[in-house]
């Protein structure tokens, strides 16, 4: 379904993908392929990956899985020529993963999954943001009104970083006091949470691209360091041993 909505979206977009030159040469904008065909292929994509999770999961995972694509499509997609709180609307499609999951194996959603969905969609604003950032030339050419484009400054997009990333420390502490995690989790949280910290004050001070891409990079070794964490200082697996 991720990879459906991807597809939709480039589909919906080439008009913009081809003004800007981070996307200008994707398959639609550079003619490798025809527009027409990936609409089809991400229909088709969509349907098979909700079809799949109706019938090897259960209803509640897939109408997640349906209101996560259609969010994205119709509701995020739309608004990202409206204004900057596109990247708002956007954190929340992109945090839905963790709820599809835990319903399709528990066919309903507790705290820890809400939990979860905290996490993604608070680390979502540093990492789009620097991104966005670092192309603001490109998506103001492509008539896309991000933060960084509305608001060139940058003091408007360091105040959200950092106010999304003083936020996300106690969202990443949570999973210690919900029997999701150890002391483990707990101290290295709350040392990677700093360290991602450091890098938004960083952006916020100097608005720079350098800053950015730090705040970029960090953010993408963030991510996959918490939930590693997250996964081997489970409880889970100390009842197992």
């Amino acid at each position: 379904m991720a990879s459906g909505a991807a597809t939709l979206n480039q589909w919906y977009e080439r008009d913009v993908d081809s003004k800007m030159n981070r996307t200008r040469r994707r398959p639609i904008p550079s003619g490798s392929i025809q527009a027409l065909h990936a609409l089809y292929f991400g229909i088709v994509l969509s349907l098979a990956g909700l079809l799949d999770l109706f019938l090897f999961t259960n209803g509640y995972a897939a109408a997640l899985g349906f209101l996560t694509s259609f969010g994205y499509l119709f509701v995020y997609t739309p608004l990202k020529r409206k204004g900057p709180i596109c990247t708002t609307v956007g954190a929340i499609p992109g945090a839905m993963p963790p709820l599809i999951g835990f319903a399709a194996s528990s066919h309903h959603l507790a705290i820890q999954a809400w939990i979860l969905f905290t996490i993604l969609f608070l680390w979502q604003f540093p990492h789009f943001h620097a991104i966005a950032w670092m192309y603001r030339d490109d998506y103001k050419r492509g008539g896309v009104k991000m933060l960084a484009v509305v608001h060139p400054d940058g003091k408007a997009l360091g105040r959200e970083v950092l106010f999304t990333l003083v936020l996300l420390i106690p969202a990443t502490l949570l999973p210690s006091f919900f029997n999701m995690a150890g002391r483990v989790y707990f101290l290295a949280a709350l040392i990677l949470g700093v360290a991602f910290l450091w890098f938004g004050t960083k952006i916020y001070r100097e608005r720079s691209n350098a800053s950015a891409r730090q705040l970029l990079l960090a953010s993408v070794i963030y991510m996959p360091l918490l939930f590693a964490f997250l996964v081997f200082d489970n409880p889970i697996y100390s009842l197992l041993g």
